[in-house]
Protein backbone atom coordinates (compact mmCIF):
# COMPACT_ATOMS: atom_id res chain seq x y z
CA UNK A 1 0.00 0.00 0.00
CA UNK A 2 1.05 3.27 -0.77
CA UNK A 3 2.11 5.95 2.22
CA UNK A 4 -1.03 8.09 2.86
CA UNK A 5 0.61 11.61 2.15
CA UNK A 6 -0.84 15.13 3.21
CA UNK A 7 -3.02 16.71 0.86
CA UNK A 8 -0.77 19.29 -0.32
CA UNK A 9 2.08 17.09 -1.45
CA UNK A 10 -1.47 15.05 -3.30
CA UNK A 11 -2.26 18.10 -5.13
CA UNK A 12 1.11 18.81 -6.21
CA UNK A 13 2.21 15.05 -7.43
CA UNK A 14 -1.22 15.16 -8.99
CA UNK A 15 -1.00 18.39 -10.38
CA UNK A 16 1.78 17.75 -13.47
CA UNK A 17 -0.38 14.53 -14.35
CA UNK A 18 -3.57 16.80 -15.17
CA UNK A 19 -1.77 19.26 -16.64
CA UNK A 20 0.40 16.84 -18.66
CA UNK A 21 -0.62 19.21 -22.40
CA UNK A 22 2.45 17.64 -23.97
CA UNK A 23 2.66 13.85 -25.11
CA UNK A 24 5.82 12.23 -25.28
CA UNK A 25 7.45 12.83 -29.12
CA UNK A 26 7.61 10.02 -31.21
CA UNK A 27 11.43 9.47 -31.63
CA UNK A 28 11.69 6.31 -33.55
CA UNK A 29 13.45 7.55 -37.08
CA UNK A 30 16.02 9.11 -34.55
CA UNK A 31 16.67 5.90 -32.74
CA UNK A 32 19.76 4.71 -34.87
CA UNK A 33 21.89 7.71 -34.71
CA UNK A 34 24.56 7.95 -36.49
CA UNK A 35 26.77 7.71 -34.25
CA UNK A 36 25.86 5.82 -31.61
CA UNK A 37 22.12 4.99 -30.84
CA UNK A 38 19.99 8.20 -30.15
CA UNK A 39 23.66 9.92 -30.89
CA UNK A 40 23.45 12.47 -33.74
CA UNK A 41 26.34 14.10 -34.61
CA UNK A 42 27.13 16.60 -37.27
CA UNK A 43 30.83 18.54 -38.19
CA UNK A 44 31.65 21.26 -39.96
CA UNK A 45 34.06 22.58 -42.48
CA UNK A 46 35.22 25.55 -40.42
CA UNK A 47 37.09 24.71 -37.18
CA UNK A 48 35.36 25.29 -33.66
CA UNK A 49 34.32 23.90 -30.48
CA UNK A 50 32.82 20.55 -30.27
CA UNK A 51 28.93 20.93 -28.72
CA UNK A 52 26.89 18.23 -27.05
CA UNK A 53 23.06 19.09 -26.03
CA UNK A 54 21.30 16.51 -24.51
CA UNK A 55 18.14 15.46 -23.35
CA UNK A 56 16.78 12.00 -21.80
CA UNK A 57 19.22 12.31 -18.95
CA UNK A 58 15.99 11.28 -17.01
CA UNK A 59 13.83 8.80 -19.47
CA UNK A 60 10.60 10.57 -17.74
CA UNK A 61 11.99 14.55 -18.73
CA UNK A 62 11.17 14.50 -22.92
CA UNK A 63 10.72 18.16 -22.73
CA UNK A 64 14.46 18.19 -23.86
CA UNK A 65 13.44 15.36 -26.02
CA UNK A 66 10.72 17.37 -28.12
CA UNK A 67 13.31 19.99 -28.38
CA UNK A 68 15.99 17.82 -29.97
CA UNK A 69 12.89 16.21 -32.04
CA UNK A 70 12.31 19.86 -33.97
CA UNK A 71 15.71 20.43 -34.41
CA UNK A 72 16.62 17.07 -36.26
CA UNK A 73 13.88 17.63 -38.33
CA UNK A 74 14.31 20.94 -39.35
CA UNK A 75 18.01 19.56 -40.44
CA UNK A 76 19.81 22.24 -38.27
CA UNK A 77 23.75 22.01 -38.74
CA UNK A 78 26.85 23.60 -37.55
CA UNK A 79 28.21 26.81 -39.19
CA UNK A 80 31.52 25.95 -37.43
CA UNK A 81 32.97 22.66 -35.00
CA UNK A 82 30.74 20.06 -34.14
CA UNK A 83 27.25 19.43 -33.20
CA UNK A 84 25.96 16.73 -30.93
CA UNK A 85 22.24 16.21 -30.18
CA UNK A 86 22.07 12.99 -27.41
CA UNK A 87 19.10 11.06 -26.22
CA UNK A 88 20.89 9.49 -23.09
CA UNK A 89 18.77 7.22 -21.29
CA UNK A 90 16.79 5.60 -24.56
CA UNK A 91 15.86 2.74 -22.86
CA UNK A 92 13.75 4.28 -19.62
CA UNK A 93 11.95 6.68 -21.94
CA UNK A 94 10.73 3.18 -23.66
CA UNK A 95 9.15 2.85 -20.69
CA UNK A 96 7.21 6.26 -19.82
CA UNK A 97 3.88 5.40 -18.93
CA UNK A 98 1.60 8.52 -17.86
CA UNK A 99 -0.59 7.01 -15.24
CA UNK A 100 2.84 6.88 -13.48
CA UNK A 101 4.48 9.43 -15.00
CA UNK A 102 7.78 9.64 -12.73
CA UNK A 103 8.38 5.84 -12.71
CA UNK A 104 10.47 5.92 -15.69
CA UNK A 105 12.94 8.34 -13.99
CA UNK A 106 15.75 5.51 -14.60
CA UNK A 107 15.59 1.93 -14.88
CA UNK A 108 18.06 0.55 -12.37
CA UNK A 109 20.08 3.29 -11.28
CA UNK A 110 20.05 7.26 -11.66
CA UNK A 111 22.00 8.11 -15.16
CA UNK A 112 23.16 11.53 -13.51
CA UNK A 113 24.72 10.02 -10.19
CA UNK A 114 27.44 7.92 -12.42
CA UNK A 115 29.91 10.14 -13.92
CA UNK A 116 32.80 9.61 -11.89
CA UNK A 117 35.95 7.84 -13.32
CA UNK A 118 35.83 5.34 -10.43
CA UNK A 119 32.45 4.28 -11.52
CA UNK A 120 32.91 3.95 -14.99
CA UNK A 121 35.64 1.83 -15.08
CA UNK A 122 34.85 -0.04 -11.71
CA UNK A 123 33.05 -3.68 -11.78
CA UNK A 124 29.19 -2.57 -11.35
CA UNK A 125 26.99 -3.17 -13.97
CA UNK A 126 23.81 -1.51 -14.38
CA UNK A 127 21.38 -0.56 -17.65
CA UNK A 128 22.56 2.72 -16.72
CA UNK A 129 26.12 2.60 -16.43
CA UNK A 130 26.26 0.62 -19.74
CA UNK A 131 24.83 3.31 -21.88
CA UNK A 132 26.93 6.01 -19.75
CA UNK A 133 30.55 3.59 -21.00
CA UNK A 134 28.60 3.99 -24.20
CA UNK A 135 28.71 7.42 -24.15
CA UNK A 136 31.70 8.39 -22.62
CA UNK A 137 33.67 8.55 -26.24
CA UNK A 138 31.12 11.15 -27.19
CA UNK A 139 31.42 13.58 -24.19
CA UNK A 140 35.60 12.94 -24.16
CA UNK A 141 35.88 14.89 -27.63
CA UNK A 142 33.29 17.49 -26.35
CA UNK A 143 34.40 20.92 -24.95
CA UNK A 144 30.72 22.27 -23.58
CA UNK A 145 28.21 20.02 -22.82
CA UNK A 146 24.44 21.63 -22.13
CA UNK A 147 22.02 18.85 -20.14
CA UNK A 148 18.57 19.09 -20.75
CA UNK A 149 16.49 18.81 -17.67
CA UNK A 150 13.02 19.71 -16.00
CA UNK A 151 11.51 19.38 -12.58
CA UNK A 152 8.70 17.64 -10.47
CA UNK A 153 8.09 20.02 -7.84
CA UNK A 154 7.36 23.71 -8.49
CA UNK A 155 10.58 25.66 -8.56
CA UNK A 156 12.36 28.85 -10.57
CA UNK A 157 14.07 27.73 -13.75
CA UNK A 158 17.59 27.54 -13.24
CA UNK A 159 21.33 26.83 -14.83
CA UNK A 160 23.37 24.58 -12.59
CA UNK A 161 26.99 24.52 -13.00
CA UNK A 162 29.95 22.73 -11.18
CA UNK A 163 33.28 23.34 -9.64
CA UNK A 164 35.13 25.08 -12.26
CA UNK A 165 34.85 29.51 -13.00
CA UNK A 166 34.75 28.66 -16.72
CA UNK A 167 31.30 26.70 -16.46
CA UNK A 168 30.13 29.59 -13.97
CA UNK A 169 31.06 32.34 -16.99
CA UNK A 170 29.40 30.84 -19.53
CA UNK A 171 25.96 29.90 -17.64
CA UNK A 172 26.09 33.71 -16.61
CA UNK A 173 26.88 35.12 -20.23
CA UNK A 174 23.41 32.72 -21.30
CA UNK A 175 21.14 34.75 -19.32
CA UNK A 176 18.22 32.66 -20.09
CA UNK A 177 16.90 31.46 -17.20
CA UNK A 178 18.13 33.88 -14.86
CA UNK A 179 19.60 32.24 -11.93
CA UNK A 180 22.49 30.18 -11.93
CA UNK A 181 23.23 27.77 -9.19
CA UNK A 182 26.96 26.99 -8.35
CA UNK A 183 27.65 23.60 -6.20
CA UNK A 184 29.56 20.62 -5.32
CA UNK A 185 26.51 18.05 -7.07
CA UNK A 186 25.09 15.16 -4.81
CA UNK A 187 26.71 12.64 -2.65
CA UNK A 188 25.06 9.53 -4.59
CA UNK A 189 27.51 10.11 -7.63
CA UNK A 190 28.85 12.78 -10.11
CA UNK A 191 26.49 14.60 -12.26
CA UNK A 192 27.54 14.36 -16.38
CA UNK A 193 28.39 18.03 -15.68
CA UNK A 194 31.20 17.16 -13.33
CA UNK A 195 32.80 14.28 -15.58
CA UNK A 196 36.50 14.13 -15.94
CA UNK A 197 37.70 17.27 -17.33
CA UNK A 198 34.62 19.54 -17.30
CA UNK A 199 34.92 19.18 -13.43
CA UNK A 200 38.65 20.17 -13.81
CA UNK A 201 39.55 24.44 -13.41
CA UNK A 202 41.29 25.74 -17.17
CA UNK A 203 40.59 22.15 -18.61
CA UNK A 204 38.63 23.93 -21.30
CA UNK A 205 35.41 21.82 -20.82
CA UNK A 206 32.41 23.54 -19.33
CA UNK A 207 29.10 21.48 -18.33
CA UNK A 208 26.40 23.15 -17.48
CA UNK A 209 22.79 22.06 -16.33
CA UNK A 210 19.56 23.35 -17.70
CA UNK A 211 16.32 22.98 -15.32
CA UNK A 212 14.21 24.75 -17.32
CA UNK A 213 10.59 24.29 -15.63
CA UNK A 214 7.64 21.76 -15.00
CA UNK A 215 7.55 18.15 -16.82
CA UNK A 216 5.48 17.93 -19.93
CA UNK A 217 4.70 21.89 -19.97
CA UNK A 218 4.92 24.07 -23.69
CA UNK A 219 6.86 26.81 -21.51
CA UNK A 220 9.12 24.13 -20.48
CA UNK A 221 10.17 23.60 -23.87
CA UNK A 222 9.79 26.88 -25.05
CA UNK A 223 12.44 27.73 -22.37
CA UNK A 224 15.07 24.84 -23.08
CA UNK A 225 15.02 26.12 -27.04
CA UNK A 226 15.71 29.55 -25.76
CA UNK A 227 18.48 28.48 -23.55
CA UNK A 228 20.06 26.41 -26.53
CA UNK A 229 19.65 29.03 -29.40
CA UNK A 230 21.60 31.07 -27.01
CA UNK A 231 24.52 28.68 -26.57
CA UNK A 232 24.68 27.50 -30.20
CA UNK A 233 25.08 31.88 -30.89
CA UNK A 234 27.59 31.97 -27.79
CA UNK A 235 29.54 29.46 -28.96
CA UNK A 236 29.32 30.29 -32.20
CA UNK A 237 28.54 26.75 -33.46
CA UNK A 238 25.44 28.06 -34.92
CA UNK A 239 25.91 32.06 -34.84
CA UNK A 240 23.20 34.16 -33.91
CA UNK A 241 22.03 37.45 -32.09
CA UNK A 242 22.37 37.64 -28.65
CA UNK A 243 19.60 39.65 -27.08
CA UNK A 244 20.56 41.72 -24.08
CA UNK A 245 18.40 39.97 -21.20
CA UNK A 246 18.15 40.86 -17.39
CA UNK A 247 21.16 40.34 -15.23
CA UNK A 248 21.41 36.91 -13.80
CA UNK A 249 21.83 36.50 -10.30
CA UNK A 250 24.21 34.14 -9.26
CA UNK A 251 23.86 31.55 -6.05
CA UNK A 252 26.17 29.83 -4.30
CA UNK A 253 25.51 26.54 -2.29
CA UNK A 254 26.58 26.46 0.83
CA UNK A 255 25.05 23.43 2.55
CA UNK A 256 23.53 20.61 0.72
CA UNK A 257 20.88 18.86 2.59
CA UNK A 258 20.57 14.78 2.39
CA UNK A 259 17.57 12.97 3.84
CA UNK A 260 18.78 10.74 6.38
CA UNK A 261 15.52 9.12 7.69
CA UNK A 262 12.59 7.93 6.09
CA UNK A 263 11.30 10.50 8.09
CA UNK A 264 12.19 13.86 6.44
CA UNK A 265 9.12 16.04 5.90
CA UNK A 266 9.41 20.24 5.31
CA UNK A 267 7.42 22.49 7.79
CA UNK A 268 5.51 23.97 4.33
CA UNK A 269 5.79 22.82 0.52
CA UNK A 270 8.45 25.43 -0.04
CA UNK A 271 9.12 26.40 -3.89
CA UNK A 272 12.21 26.19 -5.25
CA UNK A 273 14.13 29.88 -5.79
CA UNK A 274 12.49 30.71 -1.89
CA UNK A 275 14.56 33.13 -0.23
CA UNK A 276 14.40 33.18 3.92
CA UNK A 277 15.92 36.43 5.07
CA UNK A 278 16.49 35.01 8.25
CA UNK A 279 19.31 32.45 9.56
CA UNK A 280 18.31 29.77 11.90
CA UNK A 281 14.63 29.70 9.95
CA UNK A 282 13.26 26.02 10.34
CA UNK A 283 12.58 24.59 7.22
CA UNK A 284 12.40 20.58 7.67
CA UNK A 285 13.16 18.19 10.11
CA UNK A 286 14.76 14.55 9.42
CA UNK A 287 14.06 12.32 12.08
CA UNK A 288 14.50 13.80 15.60
CA UNK A 289 16.58 16.51 13.36
CA UNK A 290 16.21 19.75 12.96
CA UNK A 291 16.80 21.66 9.73
CA UNK A 292 17.55 25.50 9.93
CA UNK A 293 18.77 27.92 7.75
CA UNK A 294 22.58 27.94 7.85
CA UNK A 295 22.85 32.02 7.48
CA UNK A 296 20.67 35.22 6.19
CA UNK A 297 19.30 35.42 2.71
CA UNK A 298 19.40 31.75 2.42
CA UNK A 299 17.78 30.78 -1.05
CA UNK A 300 15.88 27.21 -1.02
CA UNK A 301 17.50 25.04 -4.25
CA UNK A 302 15.09 22.76 -6.05
CA UNK A 303 13.44 20.94 -2.59
CA UNK A 304 12.46 17.68 -2.99
CA UNK A 305 9.27 17.25 -1.19
CA UNK A 306 9.59 13.68 -0.56
CA UNK A 307 13.01 12.69 -0.48
CA UNK A 308 14.13 9.02 0.09
CA UNK A 309 17.00 7.80 2.52
CA UNK A 310 20.37 9.06 0.75
CA UNK A 311 18.64 11.34 -1.44
CA UNK A 312 19.49 15.52 -1.89
CA UNK A 313 16.39 16.79 0.08
CA UNK A 314 17.16 20.50 -0.93
CA UNK A 315 20.21 22.91 -1.23
CA UNK A 316 20.90 25.80 0.48
CA UNK A 317 22.27 28.92 -1.46
CA UNK A 318 23.70 31.97 -0.43
CA UNK A 319 22.79 34.93 -3.85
Amino acid sequence: MKPRLPPVLTALLEAPRSSARLAPPDITRWRAGNTLPGVWSFAAEAAGPHLCVVALTHGNEFAGAILLDRLLRAGLRPATGRLTLVFANLDAFSRFDPEDPTASRFLEEDLNRVWDIATLEGPRRSAELRRARALRPVFDSADVILDLHSMLWPADPLLLVGGPPEAERLALALGEPPLVVADQGHLTGRRLIDYGLFAVPGSGRRGVLLEAGWHWEAETVARMAETTRRMLALTGVVPGPMVPVAPCRLARVTETITARTGDFSFTQPWRGGTVLPARGTLIARDGDAEIRTPHPDCMLVMPNLLPQPGQTAVRLARL
